[in-house]
This record gives C-alpha cells, sequence and structure tokens, in this order.
C-alpha cells in the first residue's frame, strides 16, 4: 500500500488500487471507538447521457433514475439490507446528489462483518419488473413530500432560474412523469455501467490496522467477477453563461417569507488543485462579505432582515457551479437591496487582514473535518471525484492572495449572473 501524510494535522491515509479497479483508501484513527466505511459511485442525477467508450450510441436515461437505484439496492430476496446492519449493531443509509451516490455505515463492533455486508449488498443487485413498479408509488410520495418543502422549492426554483439546460435544474429524485418511464432494463444498464469498481471508492476510517483492512477488502473483491470496464463518457448539453431568468416567485403556506439570491458560475472546466483553489476563494469571498463576522451580516440580522436560517454556500464541478444564499427574511425586496448594495460596495475593497481572518477561519473549519469519522469519508470522496486531494488543501488556503481574491470576486459575483427565487406565503 501507498500513504499520504499531512504533518500539519498529523493524519495518514494509506491507499491502493485493486485489480478490478476498486480505489480503498483507509485512515486509521487510534482512539476512536467509531468504525466508518463508505462505498461510492462516481455517478449522480445529472449522469443522464452517456457511452461507454468503444460503443455508437448514446443512452439516455430519465431524470431520477441514479436515485432509483439508490432505493433499489436496499432490497433483497429474503432479509431487508437495513435488518441484516441492525443485526450487527450497526446504522447503514445512503445519499444521492447531482454527481455522487454513497452507501456508508457506521459501527463500534463487528466491524469486519459489516465491511463484508457493505461490499456485498453495493455489489449485488435485485430487481424484478414487480418491485420496480412497486418504488415509483414510494418515490412519488417522497417527490410530493419535497414539493411541500418550502425551502427546498425555493432552493429548486433557483437553480431553474439560473440554468437554461443543465441537468443540475431538475430535482435529484426526479418527476413523477420522469419515474414512470424508469423500467427494469434501464436501471440495470446504469448499474451495470457506473456501479464498476473502476468507477467507485472505498473509504474505511477508524481504529483499525490498514493492512488487516485491506486484506479483507481484497479476499472479498477477488470472489468477484468484473471484466475492465473502458472509460464512461458523459454528456452534457451545452449549457449557456447567461442566466435563464431573473426572478422565479411563487406562494406555498409559510409564516414568512423565503429568499434564495444565486450566482452562476462563469468558469468552469476545471478539476483538481485548480477547481480546489477556486472553491476555496469563493467560500472565503463568501465568509468577507455574509459570513457571521462580516459587517453586512450584522447588519441586516440587527434590522430583521435575516435571521438563524440563513445559510450560505457554493458548490463547484467541472462542468458547472453556483453560489446560493438566503434564508427566511420579512421583506425580501429590502433584504435583495442590502444585498446586492453590500455586495457591490465590496467590490475592489477587501482589506489583508479581512483576508488573513477568513483564511484563519477555514484553516480551522479544515482542522476540525478530521474530529468527525463521517466528516472525513464525505469530504475526502467529494473531492476524490472531482482530482482533488484533502490533504492538499492547506497548502492551496495558504497560496491565495489578494489579488487572485479581487479576480474572482470580479468574475463570480458579477451581477449579470445573479438570480432569486422568493416563496410568499398564500
Amino acid at each position: 500500500m501507498k500513504k499520504m501524510h499531512d504533518p500539519v494535522i498529523d493524519e495518514t491515509i494509506y491507499f491502493d488500487v485493486l485489480e478490478n479497479g476498486l480505489p480503498v483508501y483507509i485512515m486509521p484513527k487510534v482512539g476512536f471507538k467509531q468504525k466508518y466505511a463508505a462505498f461510492a459511485t462516481n455517478y449522480g442525477s445529472i449522469d443522464n447521457r452517456f457511452r461507454v467508450a468503444g460503443e455508437k450510441n448514446i443512452v439516455t436515461v430519465p431524470n431520477g433514475i441514479a436515485h432509483f437505484l439508490e432505493h433499489k439496492m436496499f432490497e433483497d430476496e429474503d432479509v431487508n439490507v437495513f435488518d441484516k446492519f441492525a443485526y450487527y449493531g450497526a446504522n447503514v443509509n445512503a445519499y444521492t446528489t447531482y454527481t455522487t451516490t454513497s452507501y456508508f455505515f457506521d459501527t463500534c463492533d463487528n466491524f469486519a462483518e459489516c465491511l463484508e455486508l457493505l461490499l456485498d449488498f453495493v455489489q449485488y443487485l435485485y430487481l424484478t419488473d414487480e418491485t420496480v413498479e412497486k418504488e415509483k408509488g414510494i418515490i412519488a410520495q417522497e417527490i410530493l413530500m419535497y414539493e411541500d418543502d418550502p425551502d427546498w422549492m425555493a432552493y429548486l426554483n433557483l437553480l431553474k432560474a439560473l440554468f437554461h439546460v443543465h441537468p443540475v435544474r431538475e430535482d435529484i429524485a426526479g418527476t413523477i412523469e420522469s419515474i414512470s418511464q424508469i423500467n427494469r432494463e434501464l436501471i440495470l444498464k446504469c448499474y451495470n455501467i457506473f456501479y464498476h469498481p473502476s468507477n467507485m471508492i472505498l473509504f474505511v476510517v477508524g481504529d483499525l490496522d490498514p493492512e488487516w483492512v485491506f486484506e479483507l477488502v481484497y479476499e472479498n473483491q477477488i470472489k468477484k467477477d468484473y471484466t475492465i470496464q473502458p472509460f464512461i463518457e458523459r454528456f452534457y448539453p451545452n449549457e449557456p453563461k447567461t442566466i435563464f431568468k431573473k426572478r422565479v416567485e411563487s406562494s406555498m403556506p409559510v409564516s414568512r417569507p423565503i429568499y434564495k439570491l444565486g450566482f452562476k458560475e462563469q468558469k468552469t472546466g476545471e478539476d483538481g488543485n485548480l477547481l480546489l483553489k477556486k472553491e476555496l476563494a469563493t467560500n472565503m469571498l463568501l465568509e468577507i462579505l455574509v459570513g457571521k463576522g462580516s459587517e453586512l451580516y450584522q447588519k441586516l440580522y440587527a434590522s430583521g432582515l435575516i435571521d438563524d436560517s440563513f445559510s450560505i454556500s457554493y458548490s463547484g464541478e467541472r462542468d458547472h457551479g453556483m453560489t446560493v444564499l438566503g434564508g427566511q427574511t420579512s421583506d425580501p425586496e429590502r433584504l435583495h437591496a442590502a444585498l446586492i448594495e453590500g455586495i457591490q460596495a465590496k467590490m475592489g475593497q477587501i482589506k489583508e487582514e479581512e483576508l488573513e481572518r477568513v483564511r484563519k477561519r477555514l484553516i480551522g473549519d479544515y482542522i476540525t473535518i478530521f474530529d468527525s469519522l463521517s466528516s472525513i469519508v464525505q469530504n475526502f470522496i467529494a473531492y476524490h471525484f472531482r482530482n482533488m486531494n484533502l490533504f492538499h488543501e492547506l497548502k492551496i488556503l495558504n497560496e491565495i492572495t489578494l489579488d487572485y481574491l479581487e479576480e474572482r470576486f470580479e468574475e463570480h459575483f458579477n451581477l449579470a449572473n445573479h438570480a432569486v427565487s422568493i416563496i410568499y406565503p398564500l
């Protein structure tokens, strides 16, 4: 096994790639009773058009199929997968994002049995026409539940305003109409392509011997017959740089309006350290502009225009990205005007001491990641699928200059790139 080490936080990750293409990463955490493992695939809701290299035809599948497949993975002929993990005293769950599907468990005991179970249930799909049809009703109820969530709808409406055609504007679960088009053959097609070990990652963390863990994984995988899979080509529509719509308004049964402001990424096509630097710089800017320690945040909070529901985030992928900020407010129009004015006023006015303040804040956030096993695993996986290394974060944080920050400010927070979503009370 190879290893990578971060001397600042004194953490080491051991890793290797199995013959079937599966990358395996193990981080020992001496003294931790809990153990955590995740088995994730580089496959999410936006991967709806694809082709395995060498094939002629591009496959197009309905929206929501990645999430649908995640649901089906937990079904077995005899015993429910949740019950199997519960037998060993473990918790198991999964999630699907726009770009990733991850299956994970945590336990204090019976780690070897749980790891074997994780690998086996993700690498075996029990699927019949009848179970697929039954699942459509279950997921339809989930979709309706999310459509009743005002905060989620404000966010989804914002994405529909920011993006013209990119699939990130569609709900991860799809629509009732799109999932009605899903069938057993399409699910199997997606499973066989995207759940190949070479498109996945296994990450394990806890008070464990890396050699022992790697041997467990090796013995499990060598029994399974996987041929080498060619490269997966993914096809996304040509998304214009412009936003689709300036404003989306809707009404729902809420006590106070919900406001979301978004900025669409203009600089796409990057991954690795270039994407990491852009992401870290954007997060630094958000902290300087509207973080809880900023003058603007304090002013908005004191005036009652925002409350503790106010949040800020940036999401950056190779082919798309966006900043989203907002929350509940008493007056969406006043909040919008104040945010736009405050952002514009800060352009070209960032001070060196502000940069250093937020740099220290983000360094602290990075160090805190390693106090939580789940945070370690999920952050590492999110970085891995974008060709980023979690251990590179401190180095890149320290490379960000005031000039780069100002350049990023002008590039990303251009008012031509922004849209607004508001949910008003009925």
